[in-house]
């Protein structure tokens, strides 16, 4: 378990605490069902091929790797969230947590990420996707991408199969990470988020996207 260093009460788990069966933290403790619950669900969905997916590989490229050098990082929010400006200001702390965690200097920093849990939510899904339209604009100027998962499940289509719901996810909860150049398809619906990505990445994009960039 990882404690700010300056605010006691934000605190990450990573998958090694989760699953080595020794006592956690009392906040851990409680919601344990949840956390082992997201830990399976990134070893056997995000770590592993899909049949819908419409490529190889595993789902996510990068959560083996988070997981192997200990950077896929989990904090619980708990209590249900009543408005949007709830899950934002519960995910604003993290996030500029991630900041400190993985500057993009480090070798680790793209395989770092920051998933913030709301394990109370129940149904207000609304809320979740809300917010992380709120964060996204927020954030994807600094190259940060914020993504939202649950089993609603969002109604975001995959890159590969626009009828696989990618973002299925057995907890609600709200991802913090940094931008990759392959995100660029997630960003062309505002000017200022290819803007951003172009700040980064220049001409840098991935043959396979290259159509995708606005003239």
């Amino acid at each position: 378990m990882i404690t700010h260093p300056d605010e006691p009460t934000l605190r990450l788990f990573d998958v090694k605490d989760v699953e080595s069966g020794r006592p956690l933290h009392p906040l851990g403790a409680m919601y344990i069902r949840q956390l082992r619950t997201v830990t399976t669900w990134a070893r056997e969905y995000l770590c592993r091929p899909h049949p819908e997916l419409g490529r190889r590989g595993p789902v996510c490229p990068y959560a083996q790797g988070s997981i192997d050098r200990g950077r896929f990082l989990l904090a619980i929010r708990p209590g249900r969230p009543e408005t949007v400006e709830e899950v934002v200001a519960a995910v604003e702390p993290y996030r500029q947590w991630f900041g400190e965690l993985a500057p993009r200097s480090i070798a680790d920093s793209m395989h770092t990420a920051v998933l913030v849990l709301f394990p109370d939510a129940g149904r207000r899904l609304d809320l979740i996707d809300a917010a992380q339209e709120v964060l996204k604009d927020r954030h994807v100027p600094a190259g940060v991408m914020v993504g939202e998962f649950h089993d609603g499940p969002p109604d975001k289509g995959g890159l590969w199969n626009p009828l696989l719901r990618p973002l299925e996810a057995p907890v609600p909860m709200l991802v913090v990470r940094h931008m990759v150049s392959t995100d660029l398809p997630f960003l062309t619906s505002r000017e200022q988020h290819v803007s951003a990505y172009r700040a980064i990445f220049g001409d840098r994009v991935p043959a396979h996207l290259r159509d995708v960039v606005p003239s």
